[in-house]
């Protein structure tokens, strides 16, 4: 078996004892769901702390898109870019149904495995680093710039609110294929999408290789219900966004195949009804 070690950063030692490492590392690699990665051992030295994972062959989402562009799509097609997006949003939807956030939504934090299946990466790392909430601060930094919510920029809290608008932005980053740092305070990416939608160029929304489609086919409506469930992720209010549970659910009803795992799979998430 071939597995990764991740060395956590020294300075996060100090915060939490040995004792204190061991029940929280316990409970976090009871947090299992397939699109997400399993702690599957650790180490917990008076100087270091080792976390353990399943080795992931196929790099990450950032990788792959970037790969992508440069392959003319071939590498991303439509049913592969939707069944990514929807196996994000099933594990950040299972870590909401456990009471837990991300904080940190992003395509690095997506990895692959053999069989090019998402899984979210990076989540509960606090829990095994800060001892209390003296330890962090109001002005602590939550996810990464250009897919972190306004509110969080401004609050330093990870909500699933929070989560839920990183998904959104990351949603719109494969379905597009552009990425948030690519455009300026002025116009970012949710305004840039928004502005095409209202202009009727959905072409725009394309790049340029990835998706030719057709647009009286049924994928082109999948992709415009894709893009809309991104918009309403990345709703300026918190509380105009949708669960994530619900987001699923819209991501299930984007495409309907075959190449779909169904919705009553015992490991996937149950939407609501």
């Amino acid at each position: 078996m071939v597995l990764s070690i991740r060395r956590l950063p020294a300075s996060s030692v100090g915060f939490l004892n040995e004792e204190g490492f061991h029940k929280e590392a316990e409970a976090l690699g009871k947090v299992k769901h397939r699109n997400l990665t399993v702690l599957r051992g650790y180490y917990a030295g008076p100087d270091v702390r080792l976390l353990v994972y399943d080795y992931m062959p196929n790099g990450n989402l950032a990788t792959l898109l970037q790969e992508a562009s440069h392959q003319d799509g071939h590498v991303l097609n439509w049913p592969m870019r939707h069944l990514i997006a929807l196996g994000i949003a099933r594990g950040i939807a299972f870590l909401h149904s456990v009471s837990m956030v991300h904080g940190d939504v992003k395509p690095q934090n997506v990895l692959f495995d053999a069989d090019f299946e998402a899984h979210l990466s990076e989540f509960g790392l606090d829990r095994l680093t800060i001892v209390s909430p003296k330890a962090s601060s109001s002005s602590t930094t939550i996810g990464t710039l250009g897919y972190v919510s306004p509110e969080a920029t401004l609050t330093g809290q990870a909500t699933r609110e929070a989560d839920v608008y990183s998904f959104g932005i990351v949603l719109l980053e494969i379905l597009t294929g552009r990425k948030p740092v690519m455009f300026t305070e002025e116009e970012d990416i949710v305004k840039w999408v928004k502005k095409q939608l209202q202009r009727g160029q959905i072409t725009e929304l394309l790049e340029p290789g990835l998706l030719e489609l057709d647009p009286e086919s049924s994928e082109s409506e999948e992709f415009l219900l894709g893009v809309k469930v991104g918009l309403l992720c990345t709703a300026p209010d918190p509380l105009d966004r949708p669960s994530m549970a619900d987001i699923v659910f819209m991501l299930e009803g984007c495409r309907v195949g075959p190449d779909i795992p169904s919705s009553a799979d015992p490991t996937a998430l149950h939407s609501p009804a």
